[in-house]
């Protein structure tokens, strides 16, 4: 198990009393909550991160449509009617 370290956390009062209605709900602290809350929060910008370095590096490496790279019509012929 990890060590755990303290930590001060300034919270509006009305907002520490409703955190600590939900920790009484759940049968938990509001340590447990703040903990379950903040590793979610971790979780999900790791996540973001590894997504975007993959959107990022198939871009790089997008598959070529056949034009190398230049373009074969104009903005003319795109809109005639």
């Amino acid at each position: 198990m990890a060590e755990n370290q303290n930590v001060t956390l300034s919270l509006p009062r009305e907002l520490l009393r409703r955190i600590k209605r939900v920790a009484a709900d759940r049968d938990t602290s509001v340590s447990a909550l703040m903990t379950e809350a903040l590793s979610r929060l971790a979780d999900e910008d790791r996540r973001y991160s590894a997504a975007r370095k993959r959107a990022l590096a198939a871009m790089k490496s997008a598959r070529s449509l056949g034009t190398r790279g230049r373009r074969t019509w104009t903005r003319d012929e795109l809109h005639e009617r």
